[in-house]
């Protein structure tokens, strides 16, 4: 079992940055393939970028790549999302998530993933 911390919301004007942290639990988290989605109200969860277990592979959706970057301290249980040249639609609320099924390739969908941590909202003001 895994359970998943997010970290690092907050309020922040157009154009800042802001990193998310997402601390996990459990001896096998360097295993798993991690992702962040982002649900804005009104919305459907959303992709934002994903990791493989080793950190070798990301994907970023289109509306962050470039500006977002993920990363990954296996030592430290940690997922790490760099968020630069914020923007007003980038205003949602941040969930880290964790694939235990061993894949390669980190899933790009919600589906996959089977442990979600609480979320963390991220407020960019114009």
């Amino acid at each position: 079992h895994v359970q998943l911390v997010e970290s690092g919301g907050g309020l922040v004007q157009a154009g800042g940055s802001l990193r998310l942290s997402c601390a996990a639990s459990g001896r096998t988290f360097s295993n798993y393939a991690m992702g962040w989605f982002r649900q804005a109200p009104g919305t459907e969860r959303e992709f934002v970028a994903a990791i493989s277990w080793s950190g070798g592979i990301t994907y970023y959706a289109g509306s962050v790549r470039g500006r977002f970057t993920v990363s990954r301290d296996n030592a430290k249980n940690t997922v790490y999302l760099q968020m630069n040249s914020l923007k007003p639609e980038d205003t949602a609320v941040y969930y880290c998530a964790a694939d235990s099924s061993w894949q390669t390739v980190p899933p790009r969908t919600p589906q996959p993933y089977d442990y979600w941590g609480q979320g963390t909202q991220l407020t960019v003001s114009s």
